[in-house]
């Protein structure tokens, strides 16, 4: 007499708890993922407060260049620039060495996004 198999028999209890640790391990990070993409707006939103002072976020900013439709990635430099005192501008110097490179990158990120 043969026995029949499921999927579930064949795989083994061992296997199924494997895949199942695995499944809610992957669920819970891109969960973790969610929430720290969603703090990250936040904290970019904050800080980008004190660039849409001077620089209007709409775009819209008259004397002052506009950071609107700038890319991540030149914010990031203009930013790391100007905090290392390669850019001579007295204001953005001081804006930007009160910005750690996780808060750069998150103002730049969020920024970037607004242009979008």
């Amino acid at each position: 007499m043969a026995v029949r198999r499921t999927p579930l028999s064949f795989l083994g209890a061992q296997r199924m708890r494997q895949i199942i640790a695995l499944a809610i391990t992957a669920t819970l990070a891109g969960l973790g993922a969610d929430r720290s993409s969603a703090q990250d707006i936040d904290r970019g939103a904050q800080l980008a407060a004190t660039c849409a002072s001077c620089h209007r976020l709409d775009g819209a900013g008259t004397g002052i260049p506009t950071i609107i439709g700038l890319g991540e990635e030149k914010l990031t430099s203009a930013l790391l620039a100007y905090r290392a005192s390669e850019s001579p501008n007295h204001i953005m110097h001081a804006i930007a060495l009160s910005l750690s490179d996780e808060e750069i990158a998150s103002v730049a990120r969020y920024v970037a996004a607004q242009g979008k």
